[in-house]
């Protein structure tokens, strides 16, 4: 049934502000300021009280272990180890540090401009307008080799024609490096090296440097990643949420659902593949509400609208980058009988917020648990698609066989006349 609620977090995910009261009373100290503060911000703001002695013995035996101490090391390197070493003794999503020689650090810098808004002058002068140079692509190590994961829809790397599973070799004859590569050279055309078989002969393509802002980033992606297709007489509309925490991404598919691209589709394939989460926990009303659309018509102007419902059939893409709000997301998609096409989420719903370190790099920690209606706890289970399609990343070559199989999906759908979507809700496997 339509109706099946979903009750959350009632903050934005990734936007809570909490404190935990109790402070452990063994915090270690190792003289080094930036492995010292996470110690301290770890236990005085992470949710779980009952992880601290466990993350204390951590970091306690990473100091210990270190020779000399930190503090005298010399070894940034040695210091960053020990930080992601105690970190991950937490045992949760939504902790870890992120420094400005990645793409993560200036987009979660902007999804979390409120909690760190009295730094932001001073680390994006001079207006705090958080930007890097860049061409919109995010790669990832598999084995020893480098491939790209993500191209955002209407990038630079988009248009010069990069896609997902490109083997990235080098960037004007230098390895790649995430913000480096591009560092003073926004307005020209770095020359980018790829293999895009295993067997073929090293390609170069020419692809523009701008000054990328991640929010507007992701909501033009958002935007440009709308497509309609037609397969067996029936017009399938696609969307992908990157994140759901910009301001206008759900207004963007709202607007096109209602008044443009995606207005007079049969069905629809809605993409939680993200990057990040965030966003309300509310989201999916668009697709399972029970309240009526409906616009605001002025004597003179266009119209507005006040509240958009999508009521034909649809099937949603999942992956383990569906976290966080997108897993939210994904699961009241899943309980409103709507099908997951993909892989299993992240399992990583927790809340988290944050902070700024002596040395300008980012820290994130979980300060808020989310349950779900009957206790449901999604951080560390994940949801589980319906149906399972694996993504090879390496040398894909721009195919994505899960986005195919959620169109046959939907072809089947509305052939089998289901497009009313009158579905019993249903409650998710969330076992591994």
């Amino acid at each position: 049934m339509r109706n099946a609620i979903l009750r959350a977090a009632q903050t934005p995910i990734l936007l809570a502000f909490i404190s935990v009261s109790a402070f452990a009373t063994d915090v270690p100290r190792s003289g080094d300021p930036v492995f010292d503060r996470v110690i301290t911000l770890v236990n005085s703001e992470f949710h779980d009280e009952n992880a601290l002695d466990r993350f204390n013995a951590a970091a306690k035996k990473e100091i210990e272990s270190a020779v000399p101490a930190l503090s005298t090391t010399g070894s940034t390197a040695r210091v960053d180890a020990a930080i992601e070493t105690a970190l991950a003794s937490l045992q949760a999503s939504h902790n870890g540090r992120f420094k400005s020689d990645t793409i993560a650090y200036f987009e979660l810098s902007d999804i979390f401009r409120f909690a760190i808004r009295d730094d932001l002058r001073r680390l994006f002068p001079p207006d705090g307008e958080v930007n890097y140079a860049g061409i919109g692509m995010v790669t990832q190590l598999i084995g020893d080799a480098r491939f790209v994961t993500d191209v955002y829809d209407g990038s630079p790397a988009a248009k010069a024609g990069i896609v997902m599973g490109d083997e990235i070799l080098a960037v004007d004859g230098k390895p790649y490096r995430e913000i480096a590569s591009f560092q003073g050279k926004v307005g020209q055309s770095v020359d980018v090296r790829l293999r895009r078989k295993a067997d073929a002969a090293l390609t170069s393509i020419k692809v523009a440097v701008e000054r990328l802002r991640p929010l507007p980033t992701f909501e033009k992606a958002i935007k440009d990643s709308v497509a309609v297709s037609e397969r067996d007489g029936r017009k399938i509309g696609y969307v992908r949420f990157w994140t759901l925490s910009t301001r206008d991404g759900l207004d963007i598919a709202a607007r096109e659902l209602s008044t443009g691209r995606l207005s007079n589709v049969d069905g629809l394939v809605v993409d939680l593949r993200g990057r990040w989460g965030g966003g309300a926990a509310d989201a999916a009303e668009l697709f399972v509400g029970d309240t009526p659309s409906f616009r605001l018509i002025p004597r003179r102007g266009k119209d507005t609208l006040a509240n958009v419902r999508w009521r034909g059939p649809v099937v949603a893409l999942v992956d383990e980058g569906t976290r966080s709000g997108l897993e939210l997301f994904a699961y009241a998609l899943k309980i409103n009988g709507i099908p997951l096409v993909g892989e299993r989420t992240a399992g990583a719903l927790l809340a988290g917020r944050a902070y700024t370190l002596p040395d300008n790099s980012l820290l994130e920690i979980a300060v808020s648990d989310a349950v779900i209606d009957d206790n449901v706890r999604l951080e560390g289970n994940g949801v589980a698609p319906d149906i399972r399609v694996a993504l090879p990343v390496a040398y894909a070559a721009g195919r994505d066989p899960q986005r195919e199989a959620a169109v046959t999906e939907m072809i089947r759908l509305l052939a089998d006349g289901t497009s009313d979507r009158i579905v019993t809700p249903r409650q998710p496997s969330l076992t591994r």
